[in-house]
């Protein structure tokens, strides 16, 4: 009885919003993840080249940043509530250019229609800080990371038995019909959000959407005068960390596949191994960040990514299946402790600015990564994109370790 009520107390502020977010990440990540381990070599097979693959998300990222202010203004002076309900059906139908692609065109209008409408990121990001208690946020964003690994497993597996069945084409096809189904499944859920923000918010016209742009820009770049300087040394760190993970994330399958020489089912193997641990993981890191603090644990994910980089770099079957889980490890640590550190530090009513113009510059940094790993990959040297990732994260470890520090009281 006493457990039962212990854990009742430990999992109360699961409810409301964040509960429908939970439940429509878990359609989301489930069908993402069908396609996702294959999607560069897919892109590859319909014709592109590393280079190309490397471009293509550099348009995305770019696309990205450039909704990322007006996503912050809008947020905060319109409310969360109506840019994540409906533009979630946009993403949900950007897919369908994956699915039908006769070549990689088609997946670059994908790919761009799918990033103009995340002009609810900065929107959502914010409804989820808003949700949860200051005490509860380590675990909080660990359940959300758990979320994800659990149901990316499962996801995985199935993308990996239709590459199986029906050839990678054929069956990231079939995939990306799923994503369809899942993501209108997940949209039509979240019309069941409750706004986050304060009731009085204005009413939106269309037209202010394009005229908002200069003064969202204004304030997006303002902001980072009404918080504690620790919040831009934590930016700081995350562009370097984002930046060199750019740079890797569009060819580890090629690297895995034309040097190291593993299989498309044994890398499928390995996906599931690097979610599996993720599942493992999360709620003891929950725990330790909310004990602890988040700033040891944003080092300590910094520090294992190191040597996860040197074993996939210099590896085989075996290094591949230690290198992929430390990655998970190391992510799920990162992802939960700068995600709750960064609500710490940012008052309500400024989250959306700020995740918005922190959105901003980290699109760039990651267009310009991926471009740079695309190319760097291609024309000079397969490890070349890889070394550079750990050239990046040493200094960002450094900033957090001397210029960041928690705050003394955690904003709602």
């Amino acid at each position: 009885m006493r457990f039962r009520e212990g854990l009742k107390k430990e999992f109360s502020f699961i409810r409301g919003n964040y509960l429908i977010l939970i439940i429509s990440w878990i359609l989301m990540d489930f069908a993402r993840e069908l396609a996702a381990p294959y999607y560069p070599e897919y892109v590859r097979q319909l014709g592109a080249t590393e280079s190309i693959v490397g471009a293509i998300g550099f348009v995305s990222f770019i696309a990205l940043a450039s909704v990322q202010f007006p996503g912050g203004f809008l947020a905060d002076k319109y409310g969360r509530r109506w840019l994540v309900s409906t533009l979630t059906f946009g993403v949900a139908l950007s897919y369908i250019f994956f699915a039908i692609a006769p070549t990689w065109h088609f997946i670059m209008i994908g790919t761009l229609v799918e990033s103009l409408c995340l002009l609810y990121q900065p929107a959502l990001l914010a409804m989820m800080a808003d949700s949860m208690p200051p005490e509860r946020r380590g675990m909080g964003y660990s359940i959300i990371n758990l979320i994800m690994s659990v149901t990316t497993t499962p996801g995985a597996a199935v993308g990996l038995a239709l590459v199986v069945q029906y050839g990678l084409v054929g069956g990231l096809r079939i995939g990306y019909v799923i994503i369809v189904v899942f993501f209108l499944a997940a949209a039509t859920l979240r019309l069941r959000l409750k706004e986050s923000i304060k009731e009085d918010t204005e009413k939106m016209q269309l037209s202010e959407l394009v005229k908002s742009y200069p003064r969202a820009l204004k304030e997006g770049m303002g902001v980072w005068k009404a918080v504690p300087r620790s919040t831009l040394f934590l930016f700081i760190s995350g562009l370097l960390v984002r930046l060199s993970f750019a740079i890797s994330q569009f060819i580890m399958l090629f690297y895995a596949l034309d040097v190291l020489l593993i299989s498309e089912a044994m890398w499928g193997l390995a996906t599931i191994a690097l979610f599996s641990t993720m599942i493992v993981v999360a709620f003891p890191a929950g725990k330790l960040i909310d004990k602890i603090g988040r700033k040891i644990p944003l080092i300590l994910s910094l520090v294992v990514m190191v040597p996860a980089i040197y074993l996939f770099v210099y590896g085989d079957v075996v290094k591949l299946f230690i290198s992929l889980p430390l990655f998970g490890i190391g992510q799920l640590l990162a992802m939960s402790a700068y995600q709750s550190l960064l609500a710490d530090l940012v008052p309500r009513e400024q989250r959306g600015k700020v995740i918005g113009s922190s959105n901003f510059f980290s699109y760039i940094f990651m267009a310009f990564g991926s471009l740079m790993g695309g190319i760097l990959y291609q024309i000079v040297s397969p490890q070349l994109p890889f070394l550079l990732e750990i050239v990046f994260i040493i200094p960002a470890i450094f900033l957090i370790l001397f210029l960041v520090h928690e705050p003394e009281k955690r904003e709602e």
